[in-house]
C-alpha cells in the first residue's frame, strides 16, 4: 500500500526515493539547518513533505548545478526555502516571481543595480563551473542577438554566445546519459 502525499516519510523511504544514502541525508541535517525530521524515541526520523520537497532541491543544486554546500547555503539563506523547493521540483515559474519578489523588496541604492534572476541563482557561486543562466531563463530585453555588422562582439554578446555553449554542451550531456 502507497502511502498519501502528506505522509511522514522514514530516513530510508527518502534515502530510496530521491536515491542518495541514508549517512548523507543524516550529514545534510548538520549542514542545513532548514532539514528538520521529526525525531521519535530511539532516535528514529520522519521527515514531513515539505523536508523532503527542500531535500530535493538541495540535491538538485548541489549534484545536478554542481553548487558547493556554502553556496547552497547562501541561497536558502538569502532567497528561502521555496525558492530552492522550486528549483527542486522544475518550477520555473516559482522561481521566476520568487527572484522578482526579492528584487522588488530590495532597497535600491544609487550604486546598486537590480540583479538579475542568472546573479540570484548564482549567489552560491558553482565549482568549478563558470556564470550562466539556466537555458535562458531570466534574460532581460535589452539581451538581443549579435550584430552582423559588428567586427568585435560586445561583453553582453560574448556572455550570450558562451550561454548558449554551455547550454548546448548541457543538452549532448543530457543525451549521452539517456543513450
Amino acid at each position: 500500500m502507497d502511502k498519501s502525499p502528506d505522509a511522514f516519510r522514514t530516513i530510508s523511504e527518502v534515502a530510496e526515493d530521491l536515491d542518495l544514502p541514508q549517512h548523507v541525508l543524516r550529514f545534510w541535517e548538520t549542514r542545513f539547518t532548514q532539514i528538520k525530521p521529526m525525531k521519535r524515541g530511539g532516535g528514529r526520523r520522519y521527515y514531513r513533505p515539505q523536508d523532503v520537497d527542500l531535500i530535493k532541491g538541495i540535491r538538485h543544486m548541489l549534484y545536478e548545478q554542481g553548487y558547493t554546500i556554502k553556496g547552497v547555503q547562501k541561497l536558502l539563506r538569502e532567497n528561502g526555502n521555496q525558492f530552492l523547493v522550486a528549483l527542486g521540483n522544475g518550477d520555473v515559474h516559482a522561481v521566476e516571481a520568487i527572484a522578482q519578489r526579492k528584487q522588488a523588496e530590495a532597497p535600491m541604492t544609487s550604486a546598486a543595480q537590480p540583479r538579475t534572476l542568472e546573479e540570484e541563482m548564482l549567489v552560491g557561486e558553482p565549482k568549478a563551473k563558470p556564470s550562466r543562466r539556466f537555458f535562458g531563463l531570466g534574460r532581460g530585453e535589452e539581451d538581443g542577438p549579435v550584430q552582423a555588422d559588428a567586427g568585435k562582439l560586445s561583453r553582453d554578446n560574448r556572455a550570450l554566445l558562451q550561454e548558449a555553449l554551455f547550454d548546448l554542451l548541457e543538452c549532448k550531456r543530457l543525451l549521452d546519459q539517456v543513450r
